[in-house]
C-alpha cells in the first residue's frame, strides 16, 4: 500500500476487520481475517446459528480497485461511520460486496476520458459515466430488483467517500434513472407449497413424529451404546464372557434368526456388543469355530438389526420389519436425518416461524399450559428473533405453536444426545461416523437454509421410494412432472394462506385450524414482532378482495338474502362501478382497490358480515374498531348479515348434519340432544325467515 494512501486514511494491513463487532463464543479476534488478506471470512461475526458460510473473496475484484472494494467494505464492517450512517448487518455487507463487485468488473472495461490505458478513478466518474452502469443492468436482463441492489451498493461510494481513498464526487441517487429501491414492502412473492404436496407432505412428517419416532429414538440409543467401547478385563481373561457369547448364539438358533452380517461375514463386532464383551473375545479359543457353526445352522442376514422392537404400525402392519445399523435406506443414521426434517417440517408448518427461529430452539424451550385439572390447552416455545433486530445477537421471543409442532419439539430432545450445546437441530452425532472428521466439524452445527432445502428434498425422495417398494399410493407426487423443489419460506406462506382461506380445507380435520389459527395468529407472546399477523391479514384481505370482485363484477348480489341484503346490493354496486368491464389479476391492485373503496363487507362460510359498528352484536363491551371481531360472530342474532347462495348452502348442510346427529338411535346424553335439536331448530327457522323470498 502507498504512503500516500494510509495518509489518506486507508487502514493498516495488519488491522483485523472485525474488531470491534460481536463474535461467536470462543473466538478471538486475534484469529479472525487482517485487511491485507486477500479473502475475509465473516463467519466469526455471524451469530446465526445456521449461517452458511460468508466470506468476501477480493481476487473476485479487479485488482485496480481491490484496495477501495477493501475500505469501504471495512468502514462498513468495523471503521469509524459517517455522520448519520448506521453500522449494518455483516450478511448486509456480503450482500453490498457483491453488488459492488458486479460494478467494479464493469468499470474495469470502460475506458478513461483521457484516452490513456489508466484505470477510470471513481473521483472521475460522471452522471453520464453511471447513467451508462445503470443502462447496462437492463441491457442485461438484470431484474428490477437486482438493479435496485445494484445502484444502492455503488451509492456507498458516495456516501462513505470521506472514508475511501477514491469515491464517488456525485451522488447517484440525483441520477434521474438510478433504480433507487422503494421504500414500501414489496409484495411476498415467496410461492406456497400446493395443496396436492402439502397434504402427504404434512400426513408423512405427522407419521415420523406421532408414530415412527419412538422406534428411530430407541435405534438411536442403541447405536449409541453399540459404538461404545468395550474394554477388555484387566486381568484380560473377560470372566463369563464365554457363556454369554454362547448364550447370544444359542438364541440365534433357538429362534432360527440370520445371524448378524457385515460384508457378507458374521459381524463379529456387533455379536461382542450384544454379549458385552470386546470383539477380540471371538477370536480366542474355540468361540470362531461355535460362529461359523451357528452361521452354518441359521445363515448370515443381510444387515445387522439393532434389537429394537418396531412399534410403529402403517395401516395395522409394523412400518419396517427391523432398523439395522447400516442400510441404504433404513440404517438409524438414515432414519434420523429423516425423522429430524420431519420434526422441521412439522414445527415450520404448525407455527409460522422462520427458518433461523427454528434453528435457535434449544433443549427446554417448550412450555405447556394446562387448565387446573392438567388438561393441555396451550403450547408455546421460546427461541430468538432476528428480523427487524438491531442487535446481531436477537432478542428472546416466543411463538404460539400447534400442539404437533410441541410433539416435534419433544422427539427432537428424545433424538438428541444430552451435551452442552443443545440446539435441537444441531447435526446428530448418530448420523456422521464416530471420531471422523466430519462428525469433527459437524458437531454442534446446525444446517443452513440451503442444507435443510436440500434435506427437504431427501425427505420426499426417501417418502416416494418406500411407497414404490411397499406398492402404496400416497406417496409425495410431482409437480409440473418433477419433484417440488421445497424450500424453508414457503412453509410461513403456506400456513398464512390456510389460515386466512382454508380453515375448513382438506387437512383442517387433523390440524384443528379453527382452534389453531386463533393462537398462531397471536404472533409472538414476546418482545420481538413476528410479522406474522400481516402476512396472515395480507392473505386474507387479498382472498376477501377476490370474492368480492366476483360477487360485484359476476353481479351476484341480487341473490342475497338475509337481514343486510339490501345494504350489502348498494355497497357492491359502489364497490364495482369504478372497475366495471374489467377483469383484476393484479394483488398489488386489488390491494390497492380494497384499501381505496372497502365496502366493509367481509365473506365467510356460513354468513356474509354486512358490518355496521352502530349494530355489531360482535363489538358488545368493546371500543369501537373499524372492523368486525369475527371470532364474536353472532350470525343467527346480528342484523349486520348477508346471505349468498353459498352460504345457504352450507347452513343447509350445517341444519342436515345435526338432523342425523340426532337420529334414533342415539347415544347422546339428553342435554347435548336439546342443544343440538335447538341449533338445529334455529338454524332451519332463520332460513325459512330470510330465504323464502329467493327461493
Amino acid at each position: 500500500m502507498t504512503s500516500t494512501a494510509r495518509a489518506l486514511g486507508s487502514p493498516a494491513d495488519d488491522l483485523f476487520v472485525l474488531a470491534g463487532r460481536p463474535l461467536r463464543p470462543g473466538v478471538a479476534v486475534e484469529t479472525t481475517s487482517r485487511f491485507t488478506d486477500l479473502a475475509w471470512e465473516l463467519g466469526p461475526a455471524i451469530l446465526q446459528h445456521h449461517a452458511g458460510r460468508v466470506r468476501l473473496d477480493f481476487a473476485r475484484v479487479p485488482p485496480s480497485y481491490r484496495d477501495i472494494a477493501k475500505q469501504l467494505c471495512h468502514a462498513l464492517l468495523s471503521g469509524p461511520l459517517p455522520p448519520d450512517e448506521l453500522r449494518p448487518a455483516t450478511s448486509t455487507v456480503k450482500r453490498i460486496f457483491g453488488y459492488l463487485t458486479r460494478f467494479l468488473a464493469w468499470l474495469d472495461t470502460q475506458p478513461p476520458d483521457d484516452g490513456t490505458q489508466a484505470p477510470v478513478r471513481l473521483a472521475d466518474l460522471t452522471s453520464a459515466r453511471l447513467a451508462t452502469f445503470e443502462q447496462h443492468l437492463r441491457d442485461s436482463g438484470v431484474s428490477a430488483e437486482g438493479r435496485a441492489g445494484a445502484c444502492s451498493a455503488v451509492r456507498m461510494l458516495w456516501r462513505f467517500r470521506h472514508c475511501l481513498t477514491d469515491g464517488l464526487t456525485v451522488d447517484p441517487a440525483d441520477l434521474a434513472s438510478w433504480a433507487v429501491p422503494a421504500a414500501q414492502r414489496r409484495e411476498n412473492t415467496t410461492a406456497r407449497i400446493p395443496e396436492e404436496v402439502l397434504g402427504p407432505l404434512i400426513g408423512w412428517a405427522l407419521r415420523f413424529v406421532r408414530d415412527f419416532a419412538p422406534d428411530i429414538v430407541g435405534a438411536a440409543e442403541a447405536l449409541r451404546a453399540y459404538r461404545r467401547p468395550h474394554r477388555i478385563n484387566r486381568r484380560g481373561d473377560n470372566t463369563g464372557v464365554a457363556a454369554r457369547i454362547q448364550q447370544i448364539l444359542d438364541h440365534y438358533v433357538a429362534t432360527g434368526e440370520p445371524l448378524p452380517s457385515y460384508e457378507n461375514q458374521p459381524n463379529l463386532k456387533f455379536l461382542a456388543w450384544q454379549a458385552g464383551c470386546h470383539v477380540s473375545a471371538l477370536y480366542h479359543g474355540h468361540r470362531p469355530d461355535a460362529v461359523r457353526t451357528a452361521a452354518a445352522i441359521v445363515g448370515v442376514a443381510s444387515d445387522s438389526r439393532l434389537p429394537v422392537p418396531i412399534r410403529g404400525r402403517l395401516d395395522g402392519q409394523p412400518w419396517l420389519p427391523g432398523i439395522p445399523v447400516g442400510h441404504p435406506q433404513h440404517s438409524v443414521s438414515m432414519l434420523s436425518r429423516i425423522l429430524l426434517v420431519a420434526c422441521y417440517i412439522v414445527i415450520a408448518f404448525f407455527s409460522g416461524m422462520r427458518d433461523g427461529e427454528i434453528k435457535h430452539l434449544r433443549r427446554g424451550c417448550l412450555r405447556v399450559h394446562r387448565t387446573a385439572d392438567g388438561t393441555a390447552y396451550r403450547w408455546s416455545v421460546q427461541s430468538v428473533a432476528f428480523k427487524g433486530e438491531r442487535d446481531p445477537r436477537g432478542t428472546p421471543a416466543t411463538w404460539i405453536v400447534g400442539e404437533p409442532a410441541a410433539r416435534a419439539v419433544e422427539v427432537l430432545e428424545q433424538l438428541q444426545p444430552d451435551r452442552s450445546d443443545d440446539l435441537l437441530f444441531a447435526t446428530l452425532d448418530v448420523t456422521t461416523a464416530p471420531h471422523s472428521p466430519e462428525a469433527r466439524a459437524a458437531s454442534g452445527k446446525v444446517p443452513s437454509g440451503a442444507t435443510t432445502n436440500q434435506q427437504m428434498r431427501d425427505f420426499v425422495a426417501w417418502i416416494n421410494r418406500y411407497c414404490r417398494a411397499h406398492d402404496r399410493g400416497d406417496g409425495i407426487p410431482d409437480v409440473d412432472g418433477r419433484p417440488l423443489r421445497l424450500r424453508t419460506a414457503q412453509f410461513r406462506r403456506t400456513l398464512a394462506w390456510f389460515i386466512a382461506r382454508r380453515p375448513g380445507g382438506s387437512i383442517a380435520g387433523a390440524i384443528q385450524y379453527r382452534h389453531l389459527s386463533i393462537h398462531m395468529f397471536e404472533g409472538y407472546a414476546g418482545t420481538s414482532d413476528s410479522g406474522f399477523r400481516a402476512e396472515v391479514e395480507a392473505e386474507q384481505a387479498l382472498a376477501r378482495g377476490e370474492v368480492l370482485l366476483n360477487l360485484a363484477t359476476n353481479h351476484d348480489h341480487p341473490d342475497l338474502s338475509g337481514p343486510a341484503a339490501v345494504e350489502a346490493g348498494r355497497r357492491l354496486g359502489r364497490f364495482a362501478a369504478p372497475f366495471a368491464g374489467t377483469v383484476v389479476t393484479d394483488p398489488v391492485r386489488l390491494r390497492r382497490i380494497l384499501h381505496r373503496d372497502d365496502p366493509a363487507i367481509y365473506p365467510g362460510e356460513y354468513v356474509t358480515c354486512v358490518f355496521n359498528p352502530d349494530t355489531a352484536l360482535c363489538l358488545a363491551d368493546r371500543a369501537r374498531p373499524a372492523t368486525p371481531e369475527l371470532s364474536a360472530c353472532r350470525p343467527l342474532d346480528c342484523p349486520n348479515v348477508a346471505l349468498t347462495s353459498a352460504n345457504v348452502a352450507a347452513l343447509r348442510r350445517e341444519a342436515d348434519h345435526l338432523t342425523h346427529e340426532l337420529q334414533p338411535p342415539s347415544s347422546l346424553p339428553p342435554l347435548l340432544r336439546h342443544r343440538l335439536a335447538e341449533r338445529r331448530d334455529r338454524i332451519t327457522g332463520y332460513l325459512a325467515r330470510h330465504t323464502a323470498e329467493t327461493s
